[in-house]
């Protein structure tokens, strides 16, 4: 639940009562492609996607998971205090690889002592049953969360970013997912998408509320160096959302927002300055944290208010 010094739920308190510590997301890259990138369908890579697919380290291409743990948990160990780690299977989409080939991933991920858990990114197109069956079994014998790409549950939104999902088929497959599943779910938005209207932000801050979701990450549309957004930006054709601005959204969503539903973030943020074209105030992970925190405590907005 959200309290005075931090006005929402956050997924470190979440984590912290799921496993009495500290812990911390070790972001790997185990896939290399998505089915937007294959071209599936019909499908064009999502507007905002970079080559790197979202991949938190560019080193890491090419190394083994193993080696890929070994590499950052040391140093996150001793930053952020912490003994046990989540796996992040973040880049492209984890689950486009084979059940065969995700199993043993994860089995490599397990046999590290200090690794609790991993949680598995994906989107609403790529959930087999097969995936289903598996996140089952591994949940049976540690923490698996799975985060959804979903970005927005407005048909237009969906269209403009060119996800190649409907945003009747993540509700669908949210559904899906707890339904037959054990699984920690939470689901990915960005806010700044054209035509973006406060009604949009509230109705979406209701419907997750309303759905089993267990918690949500937050991202601002930014532009970045040879994606099809920034011709767009190029060509006046696409503005991004300035801080103020941006901040004031996520006030309205929080206060719509389930109160037990975990927020992993409040913004994106662009590890890769160099490409980095707009807005700048993206490359400032903590400053713009405590910007919207504390314009958010300023003005007594408190997740779940508004309910």
């Amino acid at each position: 639940m959200a309290d005075f010094v931090t006005p929402y739920y956050s997924i470190n308190d979440f984590y912290r009562k799921r496993f009495g510590e500290k812990i911390r997301k070790i972001p790997v890259t185990i896939a290399d492609d998505c089915p937007n990138r294959r071209g599936l369908k019909g499908m064009e890579t999502c507007v905002f996607c970079d080559v790197w697919g979202s991949a938190a380290y560019e080193d890491q291409k090419g190394q083994s998971l193993k080696d890929q743990i070994q590499t950052h948990m040391h140093g996150l160990a001793a930053k952020h205090n912490c003994k046990s780690f989540l796996i992040y299977f973040q880049s492209y989409t984890s689950t486009f690889l084979g059940t065969k080939t995700l199993r043993k991933h994860f089995d490599e991920a397990l046999s590290v002592p200090e690794v609790k858990g991993f949680v598995i990114g994906t989107r609403p197109d790529c959930v087999s049953q097969a995936v289903l069956e598996l996140w089952n079994e591994y949940e049976a014998k540690c923490f698996v969360s799975v985060e959804l790409g979903v970005q927005s549950f407005y048909e237009d939104q969906i269209r403009f970013l060119r996800r190649g999902h409907s945003a009747k088929q993540s509700i669908e497959v949210i559904k899906k997912i707890k339904a037959h599943s054990n699984v920690d779910l939470g689901v990915h938005l960005i806010f700044g998408i054209p035509g973006e209207t406060d009604s949009d932000i509230i109705e979406t801050a209701k419907l997750i509320s309303s759905l089993p979701i267990d918690n949500v990450k937050l991202h601002n549309l930014h532009v970045l160096k040879n994606t099809p957004l920034e011709k767009l930006y190029e060509n006046a054709e696409f503005t991004p959302i300035e801080l103020d601005e941006y901040t004031r959204r996520v006030g309205i969503f929080l206060q719509y927002l389930n109160p037990d539903i975990a927020i992993h973030r409040l913004a994106a943020v662009s590890s890769r300055w160099e490409e980095l074209v707009a807005p700048q105030w993206t490359r400032f992970h903590l400053k713009t944290y405590e910007f919207i925190k504390t314009s958010l405590l300023t003005q007594g907005i408190k997740q779940g208010q508004l309910i």
